[in-house]
């Protein structure tokens, strides 16, 4: 009777599998949640001078209509 291939093998070649599907995930979501978040702090800040709210548009916006009275009003500039 031959005795049985070693498993050493098969558990490293599964470990591996498993970090490389792990890692590549990880890579995934990082990546889609660094985008979300650079979109996100890409904005520019308005404040409305009819109802006094404040609220924020993309980028490369000079005047936006205020989402409460409708009051168009100029960006915020410090």
């Amino acid at each position: 009777m031959a005795p049985p291939p070693p498993l050493t093998p098969l558990i490293f070649l599964g470990g591996a599998v498993l970090l490389g599907g792990v890692t590549a995930l990880w890579v995934y979501y990082d990546r889609r949640d660094r985008r979300w978040q650079d979109a996100e702090r890409r904005k520019v800040t308005f404040h409305c001078i009819r109802c006094d709210t404040i609220h924020a548009e993309l980028v490369g916006t000079e005047t936006a209509v205020c989402p409460q009275c409708g009051q168009v009003n100029a960006r915020l500039k410090f």
